[in-house]
């Protein structure tokens, strides 16, 4: 079952943000608070009665500059129409309603996604008769809400909820791994799902789906069986004239999010880039395992060994701290190591499948945490006396006995995750360590 996706858009300082965090508070280790890019804060998981949608704040993609501002908030929302299910259009009470509104509301009056016209900023009584203006939009009643505060949004998830569609069964078969292609644009997404294809069309099976869903492709040939999750020209733009790196990130949500396996594509012409960081940094928040596939190796004239761990440590340098991933060099267009791209995906999904058993993870990690335990706090020594794997989870977590917990800190559990990796084979796939009280 695929999530849907709902996009906040309006001009600035209406409170896309401020609505956005209220909107994923549920889900804050999807919305990431640490150092990194902007887009860090700009997409998250929001869960309302036992639904789950994403949510995308398309103000972090506007680009600042007084010149183009309203034009490049226009292009956000044409794109918005475009990608999501669901549009939030908000409006500020307190400012009323501007020309730029009008702008926006013409835009999405023509599109046929479901639109929720919110008025932000309705604070006290007061307001809620200023809202009363934004019906001049033509989009309906608008629904009163202050994200500072959290006023009226229990009633504006019910609506959203209401108008966003059940999620459909796809008609894929359980047990069959999903491996979704993504990168920026020009990478070579759509020349190397042909090359896995191939000619022989009477092997792979399409399955129907709607227009705003990935597209699977089953591919069961040369010993393999899965399903292909296709980023690659799933609609027609609408001949928009988009911003090129929030077009390709609104579009590898929704194909990260149905994958098992995500294979991340990079141009070796061009070497890693911002937008490579913000589709790897979705996946990463999403649990996906990973490949990264430098694409176009053939047009590199120095392919000699020192050039490729120079490319491969300016990679994992930028990816750090996950780091544990295996990278290919390959071509889709001569067909150069893509058997190999396919058999290192199958791999790495079945090393999310590892099973360790206590006694075995207890013999070998005891004896390196006894040898390197948890530095002391406040004169306080930290012992962790037992360990095992959690049953029953979507990625490898681990569970560390601690008698005080508290004070072991994110580098240690880095240590921990490294000293399992060293030992068993989780190449490619997360983990996660989580420290209880013993």
């Amino acid at each position: 079952m695929s999530n849907n996706l709902v996009a906040i858009v309006g001009r600035p300082n209406v409170g896309k943000s401020t609505l956005f965090n209220r909107l994923t508070q549920s889900r804050r280790a999807i919305v990431s608070e640490q150092a990194g890019t902007t887009r860090d804060r700009q997409y998250g998981k929001c869960e309302w009665n036992g639904r789950e949608f994403s949510v995308v704040d398309t103000g972090g993609w506007v680009v600042n500059s007084d010149d183009i501002f309203e034009d490049a908030i226009r292009r956000q929302v044409l794109i918005a129409t475009e990608e999501a299910d669901l549009v939030l259009f908000l409006v500020d009470t307190q400012n009323g309603l501007t020309d730029l509104d009008a702008d926006v509301a013409k835009i999405l009056r023509r599109s046929q996604i479901p639109i929720i016209l919110v008025a932000n900023k309705v604070d006290d009584g007061r307001h809620q008769y200023y809202a009363a203006e934004f019906y001049k939009l033509g989009l309906g009643d608008p629904q009163c809400v202050s994200a500072a505060t959290g006023s009226g949004t229990g009633d504006l998830l019910d609506l959203i909820l209401s108008k966003l569609p059940e999620g459909k069964s796809e008609g894929l078969e359980d047990g069959i791994p999903r491996f979704a292609v993504v990168g920026r644009p020009n990478a070579g997404k759509s020349s190397i799902i042909n090359a896995f294809i191939g000619e022989e069309r009477n092997i792979v099976t399409e399955i129907a789906g709607t227009t705003r869903d990935s597209i699977y492709t089953r591919y069961d040939k040369f010993g393999f069986d899965f399903y292909l999750v296709d980023t690659a020209g799933i609609r027609r733009k609408n001949k928009v004239s988009e911003d090129l790196e929030f077009y390709s990130v609104m579009r590898s949500i929704r194909a990260i999010e149905n994958s098992d396996v995500c294979i991340l594509m990079i141009d070796a012409t061009r070497g890693i880039e911002a937008q490579d960081m913000n589709i790897f940094q979705l996946i990463q928040k999403n649990n996906k395992s990973l490949v990264v596939v430098v694409n176009k190796w053939d047009l590199v004239e120095d392919k000699s060994q020192i050039a490729i761990k120079t490319f491969e440590n300016a990679i994992r340098e930028r990816m750090a701290p996950f780091v544990d991933f295996p990278i290919i060099f390959a071509s889709a267009v001569t067909k150069q190591r893509i058997f190999k791209v396919l058999e290192m995906a199958k791999q790495v999904y079945l090393n999310r499948t590892a099973k360790i058993g206590t006694t075995k993870l207890n013999e070998v990690m005891l004896p390196i945490i006894e040898a390197t335990p948890p530095p002391s706090v406040k004169g306080k020594y930290i012992k962790i006396k037992y360990c095992s794997q959690i049953p029953g989870t979507q990625i490898p977590s681990f569970v560390f006995y601690a008698n005080l917990p508290q004070y072991i800190k994110e580098p240690y559990k880095r240590f921990l995750e490294n000293k399992i990796r060293e030992n068993w084979s989780m190449h490619g796939c997360p983990i996660n360590v989580f420290i209880r009280q013993k």
